[in-house]
């Protein structure tokens, strides 16, 4: 049957085997390498259902370290959020809609916690507001202790989570068609206005998903906690601390930490995912 078909024919039914093949393999490559991240992500995250009870969960959820790290973990990481969002978004709102010297340098030094090892972070803040710090000790002065109380807790989480909040609403501020803005200022609002009535409302979607997602990173902060605040039960103990800490005598409680925070990051993400698709 081959011999029936001219040599430019041939040529072109075996170009088209190799190409098969070749796609074939490389689809075969991709899938492999997929599922190995898949797996290699969901591995360790089934692993703390697999390696605890729902009795032993329920169990380790009465534990006073537990509540104590659960309720002071939710208190100081809604704080800390409504801190970043209050000032959090005017700076936003500003680097969005104008320019001005030296923005460049606000916008670098903002999104500095995302890069600093949250150590680096912790130490900084000690030197900052510790009772010897270049604050801490004009505030200790006054009877203002800051160092190693739930405040500090506040202040690391403010610290490291800002960034999050900021960059996702400066995107979402400029993401808003400065049409409705114009067009309101020609109808006599003032800037204040503008902002509240037009500009935050077309770009309120994004600011909860940044909302959401600097609590997320507030309630997982671990290293610029136990370096500012200490690893205090009841006052400065967040759960990756007492994660940590109940690592060393009650594993239960640790796993029953773990799932908790897993579950949280979970709604997190697709609360993001629906708040994003909803803004779009």
């Amino acid at each position: 049957m081959d011999s029936t078909r001219s040599l430019p024919e041939r040529e072109e039914s075996l170009s088209g085997n190799r190409t098969w093949f070749g796609r074939a393999a490389l689809t075969l490559l991709v899938a492999a390498l997929v599922a190995l991240f898949l797996l290699f992500v969901t591995l360790p995250v089934a692993s703390l259902f697999l390696r605890i009870s729902p009795e032993a969960f329920l169990q380790s959820l009465a534990e006073p370290v537990v509540l104590d790290a659960l309720s002071l973990s939710l208190a100081t990481a809604t704080v800390s959020t409504a801190i970043v969002v209050v000032f959090g978004t005017p700076l936003a709102l500003v680097n969005a809609r104008h320019e001005y010297p030296g923005r460049a340098i606000v916008d670098t030094l903002t999104d500095l916690p995302i890069v600093l090892p949250p150590a680096v972070a912790g130490i900084a803040l000690l030197m900052a507001f510790g009772r010897r710090g270049v604050v801490g000790q004009h505030l200790d002065h006054l009877g203002i202790n800051i160092a190693f109380t739930t405040a500090a807790v506040i202040l690391a989480q403010v610290f490291v989570a800002s960034p999050f909040y900021i960059r996702q609403a400066r995107a979402s501020f400029e993401a808003v068609d400065r049409l409705y803005e114009d067009a309101a200022r020609t109808l006599g609002a003032t800037p204040a206005t503008v902002a509240l009535r037009v500009t935050i409302p077309l770009a309120w979607g994004g600011l909860v998903s940044g909302a959401i997602l600097s609590f997320a990173r507030a309630l997982g902060e671990f290293g610029a906690t136990i370096m500012f605040a200490g690893n205090f039960q009841g006052r400065t103990q967040t759960m990756p601390l007492a994660i940590y800490t109940t690592m060393q005598g009650d594993l239960s409680a640790a796993i029953s930490l773990a799932i908790i925070l897993v579950a949280i990051s979970f709604g997190v993400i697709a609360s993001v995912k629906i708040m994003t698709r909803r803004s779009f």
